[in-house]
Protein backbone atom coordinates (compact mmCIF):
# COMPACT_ATOMS: atom_id res chain seq x y z
CA UNK A 1 0.00 0.00 0.00
CA UNK A 2 1.22 3.46 -0.91
CA UNK A 3 -0.18 6.75 0.43
CA UNK A 4 1.28 10.00 -0.88
CA UNK A 5 0.32 13.50 0.13
CA UNK A 6 0.66 16.10 -2.63
CA UNK A 7 0.80 19.41 -0.78
CA UNK A 8 0.52 22.70 -2.65
CA UNK A 9 1.88 25.52 -0.50
CA UNK A 10 0.35 28.37 -2.48
CA UNK A 11 -3.15 27.04 -1.76
CA UNK A 12 -2.20 25.36 1.55
CA UNK A 13 -4.00 22.36 0.05
CA UNK A 14 -3.42 18.64 0.39
CA UNK A 15 -4.48 16.07 -2.19
CA UNK A 16 -3.78 12.37 -1.90
CA UNK A 17 -2.75 9.39 -4.02
CA UNK A 18 -3.44 5.86 -2.75
CA UNK A 19 -2.16 2.77 -4.54
CA UNK A 20 -2.47 -0.97 -3.92
CA UNK A 21 -1.85 -3.98 -6.13
CA UNK A 22 -2.16 -2.23 -9.47
CA UNK A 23 -5.09 0.02 -8.58
CA UNK A 24 -5.14 3.61 -7.34
CA UNK A 25 -7.42 6.34 -6.04
CA UNK A 26 -6.98 10.10 -5.80
CA UNK A 27 -8.59 12.37 -3.22
CA UNK A 28 -9.29 16.06 -3.95
CA UNK A 29 -6.94 16.43 -6.96
CA UNK A 30 -5.70 19.75 -8.25
CA UNK A 31 -6.89 20.91 -11.66
CA UNK A 32 -3.47 20.17 -13.16
CA UNK A 33 -3.61 16.38 -12.88
CA UNK A 34 -0.28 15.28 -14.39
CA UNK A 35 1.23 14.54 -10.98
CA UNK A 36 -1.39 11.83 -10.32
CA UNK A 37 -1.17 10.26 -13.76
CA UNK A 38 2.63 10.25 -13.46
CA UNK A 39 2.43 8.47 -10.10
CA UNK A 40 0.10 5.88 -11.59
CA UNK A 41 2.43 5.37 -14.54
CA UNK A 42 5.42 4.82 -12.25
CA UNK A 43 3.46 2.29 -10.20
CA UNK A 44 1.92 0.68 -13.29
CA UNK A 45 -1.45 1.28 -11.63
CA UNK A 46 -4.94 2.06 -12.91
CA UNK A 47 -6.65 5.05 -11.26
CA UNK A 48 -10.00 3.53 -10.34
CA UNK A 49 -11.67 6.27 -8.27
CA UNK A 50 -11.46 10.04 -7.76
CA UNK A 51 -12.89 10.86 -4.33
CA UNK A 52 -14.14 14.38 -3.58
CA UNK A 53 -14.61 15.38 0.04
CA UNK A 54 -17.02 18.22 -0.92
CA UNK A 55 -17.56 20.97 -3.47
CA UNK A 56 -14.42 23.04 -2.97
CA UNK A 57 -14.67 26.82 -2.75
CA UNK A 58 -11.00 27.83 -2.71
CA UNK A 59 -9.70 25.91 -5.74
CA UNK A 60 -10.84 24.12 -8.88
CA UNK A 61 -10.52 20.38 -8.45
CA UNK A 62 -9.20 18.11 -11.19
CA UNK A 63 -11.91 15.48 -10.75
CA UNK A 64 -13.49 15.88 -14.21
CA UNK A 65 -10.22 15.99 -16.14
CA UNK A 66 -8.71 13.09 -14.22
CA UNK A 67 -11.84 10.97 -14.62
CA UNK A 68 -11.88 11.62 -18.37
CA UNK A 69 -8.18 10.83 -18.79
CA UNK A 70 -8.21 7.63 -16.74
CA UNK A 71 -11.80 6.40 -17.17
CA UNK A 72 -12.17 6.46 -13.39
CA UNK A 73 -15.29 6.99 -11.30
CA UNK A 74 -15.88 10.26 -9.41
CA UNK A 75 -17.23 9.69 -5.91
CA UNK A 76 -19.00 12.19 -3.65
CA UNK A 77 -20.61 11.61 -0.29
CA UNK A 78 -24.34 11.78 0.48
CA UNK A 79 -26.26 14.98 -0.31
CA UNK A 80 -23.99 15.94 -3.25
CA UNK A 81 -25.83 17.08 -6.38
CA UNK A 82 -23.31 17.71 -9.18
CA UNK A 83 -24.30 18.33 -12.79
CA UNK A 84 -22.27 15.38 -14.12
CA UNK A 85 -22.31 11.60 -13.81
CA UNK A 86 -20.69 10.28 -10.66
CA UNK A 87 -21.24 7.94 -7.75
CA UNK A 88 -23.16 9.49 -4.85
CA UNK A 89 -22.04 7.19 -2.08
CA UNK A 90 -24.02 6.14 0.96
CA UNK A 91 -22.71 6.64 4.47
CA UNK A 92 -20.34 3.77 5.33
CA UNK A 93 -20.21 2.55 1.73
CA UNK A 94 -16.92 0.78 1.01
CA UNK A 95 -14.77 0.95 -2.13
CA UNK A 96 -12.00 -1.53 -2.94
CA UNK A 97 -8.64 -0.35 -4.33
CA UNK A 98 -6.41 -3.36 -4.87
CA UNK A 99 -6.03 -5.03 -1.48
CA UNK A 100 -7.16 -2.02 0.57
CA UNK A 101 -10.49 -0.27 1.06
CA UNK A 102 -11.86 3.22 1.51
CA UNK A 103 -15.02 3.75 3.56
CA UNK A 104 -17.16 6.86 3.19
CA UNK A 105 -17.98 8.66 6.44
CA UNK A 106 -20.61 11.33 5.87
CA UNK A 107 -19.56 14.27 8.06
CA UNK A 108 -21.74 17.28 7.18
CA UNK A 109 -21.16 20.68 8.73
CA UNK A 110 -18.59 22.45 6.60
CA UNK A 111 -21.04 21.72 3.79
CA UNK A 112 -23.93 19.27 3.73
CA UNK A 113 -22.17 16.86 1.38
CA UNK A 114 -18.85 16.96 3.26
CA UNK A 115 -17.44 13.48 3.78
CA UNK A 116 -14.28 11.91 5.13
CA UNK A 117 -12.64 8.78 3.72
CA UNK A 118 -11.31 6.04 6.01
CA UNK A 119 -8.49 3.95 4.53
CA UNK A 120 -8.12 0.38 5.79
CA UNK A 121 -4.97 -1.57 4.94
CA UNK A 122 -4.59 -5.10 3.55
CA UNK A 123 -5.46 -6.56 6.97
CA UNK A 124 -8.59 -4.47 7.35
CA UNK A 125 -6.96 -2.25 9.97
CA UNK A 126 -7.89 1.44 10.05
CA UNK A 127 -4.79 3.24 8.78
CA UNK A 128 -5.71 6.88 8.14
CA UNK A 129 -8.58 9.29 7.62
CA UNK A 130 -8.73 11.87 4.82
CA UNK A 131 -10.80 14.58 6.44
CA UNK A 132 -11.12 17.20 3.70
CA UNK A 133 -12.42 20.43 5.25
CA UNK A 134 -14.31 18.71 8.06
CA UNK A 135 -11.37 18.38 10.45
CA UNK A 136 -8.12 20.31 10.15
CA UNK A 137 -5.11 19.95 12.39
CA UNK A 138 -5.96 22.14 15.37
CA UNK A 139 -9.19 23.38 13.83
CA UNK A 140 -12.31 22.51 11.86
CA UNK A 141 -13.80 23.78 8.62
CA UNK A 142 -15.76 27.01 8.41
CA UNK A 143 -19.55 26.56 8.50
CA UNK A 144 -20.29 29.56 6.27
CA UNK A 145 -19.00 28.41 2.88
CA UNK A 146 -21.79 26.06 1.82
CA UNK A 147 -23.81 26.64 -1.35
CA UNK A 148 -25.91 29.76 -0.96
CA UNK A 149 -29.13 27.97 -1.92
CA UNK A 150 -28.95 25.89 1.24
CA UNK A 151 -31.45 26.89 3.93
CA UNK A 152 -29.25 26.52 7.03
CA UNK A 153 -27.50 29.19 9.04
CA UNK A 154 -23.81 29.01 9.87
CA UNK A 155 -24.79 28.38 13.51
CA UNK A 156 -26.93 25.41 12.50
CA UNK A 157 -24.15 24.03 10.32
CA UNK A 158 -21.65 24.50 13.16
CA UNK A 159 -23.88 22.38 15.37
CA UNK A 160 -24.06 19.68 12.68
CA UNK A 161 -20.26 19.83 12.34
CA UNK A 162 -19.83 19.32 16.09
CA UNK A 163 -21.94 16.16 15.92
CA UNK A 164 -20.12 14.91 12.82
CA UNK A 165 -16.67 15.22 14.33
CA UNK A 166 -17.61 13.82 17.73
CA UNK A 167 -19.83 11.00 16.51
CA UNK A 168 -17.97 9.90 13.38
CA UNK A 169 -14.30 10.81 13.88
CA UNK A 170 -13.66 10.84 17.62
CA UNK A 171 -14.58 7.13 18.12
CA UNK A 172 -11.95 6.00 15.61
CA UNK A 173 -8.70 4.42 16.89
CA UNK A 174 -6.22 6.87 18.42
CA UNK A 175 -3.32 5.70 16.27
CA UNK A 176 -4.83 6.46 12.87
CA UNK A 177 -3.31 9.29 10.88
CA UNK A 178 -5.29 12.41 10.04
CA UNK A 179 -4.71 13.82 6.57
CA UNK A 180 -6.55 17.16 6.22
CA UNK A 181 -7.57 19.04 3.10
CA UNK A 182 -5.76 22.21 4.13
CA UNK A 183 -3.09 23.59 6.42
CA UNK A 184 -2.09 26.93 7.87
CA UNK A 185 -2.73 29.81 5.48
CA UNK A 186 -5.96 28.53 3.98
CA UNK A 187 -9.09 30.71 4.17
CA UNK A 188 -11.20 27.59 4.83
CA UNK A 189 -10.44 27.66 8.56
CA UNK A 190 -9.26 30.07 11.23
CA UNK A 191 -6.37 28.58 13.25
CA UNK A 192 -4.86 25.63 11.42
CA UNK A 193 -1.50 24.14 12.35
CA UNK A 194 1.45 24.34 9.97
CA UNK A 195 1.86 20.55 10.10
CA UNK A 196 0.10 18.57 7.39
CA UNK A 197 -0.35 15.16 9.11
CA UNK A 198 -0.96 14.12 12.70
CA UNK A 199 -2.38 11.29 14.79
CA UNK A 200 -5.97 11.34 15.90
CA UNK A 201 -4.72 10.91 19.49
CA UNK A 202 -2.82 14.18 19.37
CA UNK A 203 -5.77 15.96 17.83
CA UNK A 204 -7.97 14.65 20.65
CA UNK A 205 -5.57 16.37 23.04
CA UNK A 206 -5.22 19.73 21.29
CA UNK A 207 -8.17 20.28 18.95
CA UNK A 208 -10.95 22.20 20.68
CA UNK A 209 -13.75 20.25 19.00
CA UNK A 210 -12.27 16.90 20.07
CA UNK A 211 -10.76 17.51 23.50
CA UNK A 212 -13.99 18.09 25.41
CA UNK A 213 -13.06 21.61 26.49
CA UNK A 214 -16.19 23.12 24.92
CA UNK A 215 -19.84 22.18 25.04
CA UNK A 216 -21.72 22.06 21.76
CA UNK A 217 -23.15 25.53 22.39
CA UNK A 218 -19.72 26.92 23.30
CA UNK A 219 -18.23 25.32 20.19
CA UNK A 220 -20.86 26.93 17.97
CA UNK A 221 -20.12 30.33 19.50
CA UNK A 222 -16.36 29.86 19.14
CA UNK A 223 -16.53 28.61 15.56
CA UNK A 224 -18.86 31.32 14.29
CA UNK A 225 -17.25 34.20 16.20
CA UNK A 226 -15.13 36.68 14.28
CA UNK A 227 -15.35 34.90 10.91
CA UNK A 228 -13.83 37.07 8.21
CA UNK A 229 -15.81 37.45 5.01
CA UNK A 230 -14.77 34.64 2.63
CA UNK A 231 -13.00 35.70 -0.57
CA UNK A 232 -15.53 36.80 -3.19
CA UNK A 233 -14.33 34.23 -5.74
CA UNK A 234 -15.36 31.27 -3.56
CA UNK A 235 -18.95 30.93 -4.89
CA UNK A 236 -17.66 30.89 -8.48
CA UNK A 237 -15.28 28.04 -7.65
CA UNK A 238 -18.06 26.05 -5.99
CA UNK A 239 -20.15 26.51 -9.13
CA UNK A 240 -17.32 25.40 -11.45
CA UNK A 241 -16.61 22.34 -9.30
CA UNK A 242 -20.29 21.45 -9.27
CA UNK A 243 -21.16 22.22 -12.90
CA UNK A 244 -17.91 21.66 -14.81
CA UNK A 245 -14.99 23.54 -16.32
CA UNK A 246 -12.59 23.49 -19.27
CA UNK A 247 -9.58 21.19 -19.16
CA UNK A 248 -6.36 22.96 -18.24
CA UNK A 249 -4.89 21.99 -21.63
CA UNK A 250 -7.57 24.08 -23.35
CA UNK A 251 -6.99 27.01 -21.00
CA UNK A 252 -3.25 26.93 -21.65
CA UNK A 253 -3.75 26.81 -25.40
CA UNK A 254 -6.00 29.88 -25.57
CA UNK A 255 -4.04 31.85 -22.94
CA UNK A 256 -0.58 31.55 -24.50
CA UNK A 257 -1.18 34.44 -26.88
CA UNK A 258 1.96 36.52 -27.37
CA UNK A 259 1.26 40.22 -27.91
CA UNK A 260 3.63 42.83 -29.27
CA UNK A 261 4.06 46.05 -27.31
CA UNK A 262 1.57 47.88 -29.54
CA UNK A 263 -0.94 45.00 -29.41
CA UNK A 264 -0.57 44.80 -25.65
CA UNK A 265 -1.00 48.56 -25.26
CA UNK A 266 -4.13 48.59 -27.43
CA UNK A 267 -5.64 45.63 -25.58
CA UNK A 268 -4.97 47.28 -22.21
CA UNK A 269 -7.23 50.20 -23.16
CA UNK A 270 -10.32 48.00 -23.34
CA UNK A 271 -12.80 48.39 -20.49
CA UNK A 272 -12.37 46.00 -17.59
CA UNK A 273 -8.90 44.77 -18.54
CA UNK A 274 -6.49 44.03 -15.69
CA UNK A 275 -2.76 44.22 -16.35
CA UNK A 276 -1.36 41.66 -13.93
CA UNK A 277 2.38 41.78 -13.23
CA UNK A 278 3.61 38.56 -11.62
CA UNK A 279 7.34 39.34 -11.39
CA UNK A 280 9.16 39.65 -8.06
CA UNK A 281 8.02 42.55 -5.88
CA UNK A 282 11.42 44.25 -6.00
CA UNK A 283 11.37 44.28 -9.80
CA UNK A 284 7.84 45.70 -9.81
CA UNK A 285 8.71 48.40 -7.27
CA UNK A 286 11.69 49.45 -9.36
CA UNK A 287 9.71 49.83 -12.59
CA UNK A 288 6.38 48.70 -14.00
CA UNK A 289 3.69 49.58 -16.50
CA UNK A 290 1.45 52.36 -15.13
CA UNK A 291 -1.85 51.11 -13.64
CA UNK A 292 -0.72 47.50 -13.57
CA UNK A 293 -1.51 45.37 -10.52
CA UNK A 294 1.22 43.37 -8.80
CA UNK A 295 0.59 39.88 -7.45
CA UNK A 296 3.86 37.97 -7.64
CA UNK A 297 4.31 34.29 -8.36
CA UNK A 298 6.86 34.11 -5.53
CA UNK A 299 4.26 34.41 -2.79
CA UNK A 300 0.69 33.38 -2.01
CA UNK A 301 -0.18 34.00 -5.64
CA UNK A 302 -3.42 32.17 -6.39
CA UNK A 303 -5.31 33.04 -3.17
CA UNK A 304 -4.34 36.71 -3.50
CA UNK A 305 -5.47 36.75 -7.13
CA UNK A 306 -8.83 35.45 -5.95
CA UNK A 307 -9.04 37.92 -3.08
CA UNK A 308 -7.93 40.97 -5.07
CA UNK A 309 -9.38 40.41 -8.54
CA UNK A 310 -12.47 38.58 -7.20
CA UNK A 311 -14.22 38.10 -10.58
CA UNK A 312 -13.06 34.86 -12.23
CA UNK A 313 -14.23 36.17 -15.60
CA UNK A 314 -11.91 39.17 -15.35
CA UNK A 315 -9.94 39.56 -18.62
CA UNK A 316 -6.25 39.53 -17.75
CA UNK A 317 -3.12 40.69 -19.57
CA UNK A 318 0.04 39.15 -18.13
CA UNK A 319 3.45 40.68 -17.48
CA UNK A 320 5.57 37.60 -16.86
CA UNK A 321 8.99 36.21 -17.65
CA UNK A 322 8.27 33.79 -20.47
CA UNK A 323 9.96 30.85 -18.73
CA UNK A 324 7.23 31.16 -16.07
CA UNK A 325 4.29 31.77 -18.41
CA UNK A 326 2.80 28.28 -18.13
CA UNK A 327 3.24 28.35 -14.36
CA UNK A 328 1.35 31.65 -14.14
CA UNK A 329 -1.55 30.46 -16.30
CA UNK A 330 -1.73 27.14 -14.44
CA UNK A 331 -1.78 28.76 -11.03
CA UNK A 332 -4.45 31.24 -12.15
CA UNK A 333 -6.55 28.34 -13.40
CA UNK A 334 -6.32 26.59 -10.05
CA UNK A 335 -8.62 29.26 -8.63
CA UNK A 336 -10.80 29.53 -11.73
CA UNK A 337 -9.21 32.53 -13.46
CA UNK A 338 -9.20 31.23 -17.04
CA UNK A 339 -9.60 34.49 -18.95
CA UNK A 340 -5.99 35.38 -19.73
CA UNK A 341 -6.26 37.11 -23.10
CA UNK A 342 -2.55 37.37 -23.76
CA UNK A 343 0.92 38.18 -22.43
CA UNK A 344 3.51 40.80 -23.34
CA UNK A 345 6.01 39.18 -25.69
CA UNK A 346 9.50 39.71 -24.33
CA UNK A 347 8.15 40.63 -20.91
CA UNK A 348 8.67 43.99 -19.26
CA UNK A 349 12.01 44.44 -21.06
CA UNK A 350 10.20 44.82 -24.37
CA UNK A 351 7.98 47.56 -22.91
CA UNK A 352 11.01 49.39 -21.60
CA UNK A 353 12.88 49.00 -24.88
CA UNK A 354 9.92 50.56 -26.72
CA UNK A 355 10.37 53.69 -24.57
CA UNK A 356 6.87 53.43 -23.13
CA UNK A 357 5.79 55.17 -19.88
CA UNK A 358 7.14 53.55 -16.73
CA UNK A 359 6.02 53.92 -13.12
CA UNK A 360 7.74 52.97 -9.86
CA UNK A 361 7.06 52.67 -6.15
CA UNK A 362 9.03 54.78 -3.71
CA UNK A 363 10.69 52.65 -1.05
CA UNK A 364 12.56 53.22 2.21
CA UNK A 365 14.69 50.90 4.31
CA UNK A 366 13.41 49.90 7.74
CA UNK A 367 16.36 51.66 9.42
CA UNK A 368 15.76 54.94 7.59
CA UNK A 369 12.05 54.63 8.30
CA UNK A 370 12.75 54.23 12.02
CA UNK A 371 14.99 57.30 12.03
CA UNK A 372 12.35 59.60 10.58
CA UNK A 373 9.57 58.17 12.76
CA UNK A 374 11.13 59.12 16.08
CA UNK A 375 8.29 61.52 16.85
CA UNK A 376 5.55 59.02 15.80
CA UNK A 377 4.12 61.64 13.45
CA UNK A 378 4.21 59.61 10.23
CA UNK A 379 1.04 58.27 8.65
CA UNK A 380 1.60 54.49 8.66
CA UNK A 381 -0.67 51.77 7.32
CA UNK A 382 -0.12 48.13 8.28
CA UNK A 383 -1.76 45.88 5.67
CA UNK A 384 -1.30 42.61 7.56
CA UNK A 385 -4.25 40.63 8.89
CA UNK A 386 -5.86 41.90 12.09
CA UNK A 387 -4.54 38.88 14.00
CA UNK A 388 -0.98 39.74 12.98
CA UNK A 389 -1.52 43.37 13.86
CA UNK A 390 -3.00 42.51 17.26
CA UNK A 391 -0.01 40.33 18.06
CA UNK A 392 2.44 43.21 17.56
CA UNK A 393 2.47 46.48 15.65
CA UNK A 394 4.01 49.92 15.41
CA UNK A 395 2.32 52.06 18.05
CA UNK A 396 1.08 54.70 15.62
CA UNK A 397 0.22 52.36 12.73
CA UNK A 398 -3.32 51.97 11.39
CA UNK A 399 -4.44 48.46 10.51
CA UNK A 400 -5.82 48.28 6.95
CA UNK A 401 -5.77 44.56 5.95
CA UNK A 402 -5.01 43.90 2.30
CA UNK A 403 -8.07 41.64 2.03
CA UNK A 404 -10.30 44.66 2.57
CA UNK A 405 -8.48 47.15 0.37
CA UNK A 406 -11.46 47.70 -1.92
CA UNK A 407 -13.43 49.10 1.00
CA UNK A 408 -10.70 50.57 3.19
CA UNK A 409 -8.79 52.51 0.51
CA UNK A 410 -10.92 55.52 1.52
CA UNK A 411 -8.89 55.59 4.76
CA UNK A 412 -5.95 56.88 2.73
CA UNK A 413 -5.50 60.57 1.93
CA UNK A 414 -4.32 61.47 -1.58
CA UNK A 415 -2.76 64.68 -0.28
CA UNK A 416 -0.84 63.14 2.62
CA UNK A 417 2.41 61.15 2.53
CA UNK A 418 1.72 57.57 3.57
CA UNK A 419 4.04 54.72 4.61
CA UNK A 420 2.86 51.15 3.99
CA UNK A 421 4.21 47.86 5.31
CA UNK A 422 3.19 44.22 5.69
CA UNK A 423 5.10 41.32 7.25
CA UNK A 424 7.90 40.87 4.71
CA UNK A 425 7.30 43.11 1.70
CA UNK A 426 5.01 41.09 -0.59
CA UNK A 427 1.54 42.25 0.45
CA UNK A 428 2.54 45.90 0.81
CA UNK A 429 3.58 46.04 -2.84
CA UNK A 430 0.22 44.53 -3.82
CA UNK A 431 -1.44 47.26 -1.75
CA UNK A 432 0.76 49.93 -3.29
CA UNK A 433 -0.06 48.79 -6.81
CA UNK A 434 -3.81 48.80 -6.17
CA UNK A 435 -3.76 52.19 -4.49
CA UNK A 436 -1.66 53.69 -7.30
CA UNK A 437 -4.19 52.40 -9.82
CA UNK A 438 -6.85 54.29 -7.83
CA UNK A 439 -4.91 57.55 -7.99
CA UNK A 440 -2.87 57.46 -4.77
CA UNK A 441 0.68 58.48 -5.63
CA UNK A 442 2.08 59.63 -2.28
CA UNK A 443 2.91 56.13 -1.05
CA UNK A 444 6.20 54.89 0.38
CA UNK A 445 6.84 51.17 0.88
CA UNK A 446 8.88 50.05 3.90
CA UNK A 447 11.29 47.41 2.63
CA UNK A 448 11.32 44.09 4.46
CA UNK A 449 8.07 44.88 6.26
CA UNK A 450 7.45 44.29 9.94
CA UNK A 451 10.11 41.59 10.21
CA UNK A 452 12.72 44.25 9.39
CA UNK A 453 11.02 47.06 11.29
CA UNK A 454 11.04 45.20 14.59
CA UNK A 455 14.86 44.93 14.37
CA UNK A 456 15.07 48.72 14.61
CA UNK A 457 14.51 51.07 17.56
CA UNK A 458 10.97 51.89 16.51
CA UNK A 459 8.30 51.58 19.22
CA UNK A 460 6.39 48.30 18.98
CA UNK A 461 3.26 47.37 20.88
CA UNK A 462 3.32 43.64 21.67
CA UNK A 463 0.81 40.94 22.55
CA UNK A 464 -2.44 42.79 22.34
CA UNK A 465 -5.31 40.87 23.94
CA UNK A 466 -8.48 40.94 21.83
CA UNK A 467 -10.77 38.99 24.17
Amino acid sequence: MKVEQIYTNCLAQGSYYIESNGEAAVIDPLRDVSHYTDLAAVGNAKIKYVFETHFHADFISGHLTLSKLTDSHIVYGPEANPDFDCIIAKDNQQFKIGNVSITVLHTPGHTLESSCYLLKDEDGTEHCLFTGDTLFLGDVGRPDLAQKDMQMTKEELAGVLYESVNNKIKPLPDNILIYPGHGSGSACGKNMMKETVDTLKNQKDINYVLNGSLSKEEFITELTHDLQEPPSYFPSNVQLNKEGYDDLSSVLKKSKKALSVSEFENASKENGIIILDVRHQSAFAREHIPNSIFIGLDGGFAPWVGAILSDVNQPILLIVDEDRLEEAITRLSRVGFDNVIGFLSGGFKSWKSADKPIASIETISANDFAKINLSNQLKIFDVRKSTEYNSAHIISAINAPLNDIDSNHVMYNKDEEVYIHCAGGYRSIIANSILKSKGYHNLIDVLGGFSSIRNTDIHIKENICTN
